[in-house]
């Protein structure tokens, strides 16, 4: 009588359960990352503070003392006025905040970037929850489906992007790139909300996929869920393609173009600041609207009331965006206070770059610096889709509702605003004090850490059942737990410390090596990182049969690119100073 299992609670009474887990684990997260810090072989002996010591000024003063005469005295009052007047007065608690506020120049570009980045991540938040829902908990599907759609459909409308994009970079400028790039995402969504959800029972050919599902094996009931359900598959991808296209190469590329090198190394830690709020905003946001079915008249689909709500969120966010990019073009791109009016003339009179898949290709394997950069994306995208897709199979097994699975998203992409803001702020004082390195390491160890420790609880299930009881869950649902806070600790390493890490490896590179190089790993390492870890899992369940029965495998998998992503780092690390040098030079 005194637990009730996971089944018996609502889905929102379930959702407090999950801040019962994610707050001590919060709290294990702020003390797990010194320590990652502290004991790296990198960089062991780099928490001694610096010596900053007044023993010398106090000797001094108490070697005036030990005299006696009345004329000794007199000359240490003179001092100790005439020391009294040159120490400067205490400043103000208005005036210390004002001293650390950044230049009103500096203010006046990185004030609109941040809110630029802010509403990116709003509707990736948004979008990133949606497309789980709606593919996950789709009519015969389940995130089984998951690996098959990043390889077979996302890998290839990433390519045909990568072309298309490069056309409009020869034939407009990179502003209006920026617009033909961003608003036809934004109709799509808004479309998709309007008009073919409420008549995916018309699009969607279930009665023909199954005449063919009849004639097929049982494998191939996940490639058959992209096309019975190939509207939601199209989703899932535009939806994919808004982080990698808007956030990673759009705005990032434009973060890199209107900053200086010294900008970056004060303000890439805390740009995201502004930005991680959005995951707060956007998650209970997705959570309010899931609960607003409980209001709804018999007779209304209550999540296709939920996704037109969304999703007019997501139009009126990317509106703000764009307004946010076009002020910066008239009023800080045109200041030569903020932006150098003679490197803008010389980019526009210096040949653009044209640079093909094949191309893109050619020249990451050509450069160890940038194919040690893809390798940090590829792993990244690898190791985090091996272990998510196996969280949203038992994700699905506890939240089989659509709302209740949305509700539980939104309190997941909550936790992780809240977790990410604190690594923010931590952020600029691991850089500060530690360094590139040991700042590009704490990623792969949270999700080593958090990764194994999440298939531990799924192989050995049964061992872990006791604990379960013990604390009023069920062995499904404290796998959810621990998956959800795997995810959440992980991402938001991710945005505090990867991100910054990539960006900045670009700074001390020559203006040729910045455009090819992000290209080459905007074109082929983001997609392949997620495909790549898609086909392995699409492998193991062709082998195994399932994606529970390959979980074994994937945890081996997990630990070898976990170590090849290590060695790239410490290997980038070396190359990035000495690049900084050279530059500084």
């Amino acid at each position: 009588e005194q637990y009730r299992g996971i089944f018996e609670r609502t889905p929102y009474e379930s959702d407090t359960m999950m801040g019962r887990f994610i707050k001590p684990i919060v709290l294990g997260f702020i003390v797990l990352v010194p320590a990652i810090l502290a004991f790296s072989p990198v960089g062991r002996g780099t928490l001694a503070p610096p010596a900053v010591s007044s023993i010398a000024s106090f000797g001094l003063s108490k070697s005036w003392r030990v005299q006696s005469g009345n004329a000794r005295q007199s000359s240490r009052v003179m001092m100790s006025e005439g020391e009294a007047a040159a120490v400067p007065p205490k400043k103000g608690f208005l005036e210390k905040i004002k001293s650390k506020l950044p230049p009103s120049n500096e203010r006046k570009k990185l004030v609109p970037l941040a809110l630029m980045f802010f509403f990116i991540l709003f509707n990736y938040t948004i979008l990133r929850d949606t497309k789980d829902v709606l593919m996950v908990t789709a009519k015969k599907s389940g995130a089984e489906v998951i690996p098959f759609v990043k390889t077979y459909v996302n890998l290839p409308a990433a390519i045909g992007f990568t072309a298309l994009y490069s056309k409009l970079c020869d034939r407009m400028e990179q502003k209006d790139v920026f617009y033909a790039c961003t608003i036809p995402f934004l109709i799509f969504f808004a479309l998709f909300a309007i008009i073919i959800f409420p008549n995916v029972g018309l699009l969607h050919p279930h009665a023909f996929v199954d005449k063919i599902a009849m004639a097929l094996p049982e494998g191939f009931g996940a490639p058959l869920a992209i096309v019975r359900n190939w509207s939601f598959a199209v989703f899932y991808v535009m939806a994919e393609m808004w982080g990698s296209v808007v956030a990673s190469l759009l705005f990032w590329s434009f973060a890199n173009e209107v900053t200086t090198v010294d900008e970056a190394k004060k303000y890439y830690p805390l740009f995201g600041l502004g930005a991680n709020v959005a995951l707060i905003f956007s998650g209970q946001y997705v959570r309010f609207v899931s609960k607003m079915r409980a209001n709804l008249p018999p007779g209304v689909d209550p999540w296709g009331v939920s996704l037109k709500y969304l999703m007019g969120a997501v139009v009126a966010s990317g509106g703000c965006l764009i307004s946010l990019f076009s002020y910066m073009q008239r009023k800080v791109m045109t200041d030569p206070a903020c932006f150098d009016q003679e490197k803008r003339e010389a980019k526009k009179k210096k040949k653009k770059v044209k640079m093909g898949l094949r191309d893109s290709a050619k020249f990451l394997m050509s450069s160890t610096y940038i194919r040690d950069l893809a390798t940090l994306v590829i792993s990244y995208g690898m190791c985090i889709n091996l272990v998510e897709v196996s969280w949203k199979s038992k994700l699905k097994a506890a939240y089989p509702d659509p709302n209740a699975y949305s509700s539980f998203m939104g309190n997941f992409s909550s936790a992780t605003g809240s977790v990410t803001l604190i690594m923010m702020l931590l952020g600029r004082k691991v850089f500060q004090k530690y360094g590139w390195r040991k700042a590009a390491l704490v990623t792969p160890s949270m999700i080593g850490v958090t990764g194994l420790a999440f298939y531990a609880l799924t192989i050995f299930a049964p061992f872990f059942e006791p604990i379960a009881h013990s604390i009023g869950t069920t062995p499904l649902m404290l796998a959810v737990l621990v998956g959800a806070a795997q995810n959440i600790l992980s991402k938001s390493s991710k945005y505090s410390l990867f991100d910054p890490c990539k960006e900045m490896a670009y700074i001390p590179l020559d203006q040729e090596s910045k455009t090819k190089g992000k290209a080459a790993v905007d074109v082929v390492g983001n997609p392949l990182g997620k495909s790549g870890g898609a086909l392995i899992q699409q492998v193991l369940i062709f082998s195994v049969g399932s994606l529970a029965a390959a979980t074994p495998w994937l945890a081996g998998i997990l630990g070898v690119l976990l170590f090849f992503w290590y060695k790239s780092v410490n290997s980038l690390a070396e190359q990035f100073e000495e690049a900084m040098v050279a530059s500084e030079e």
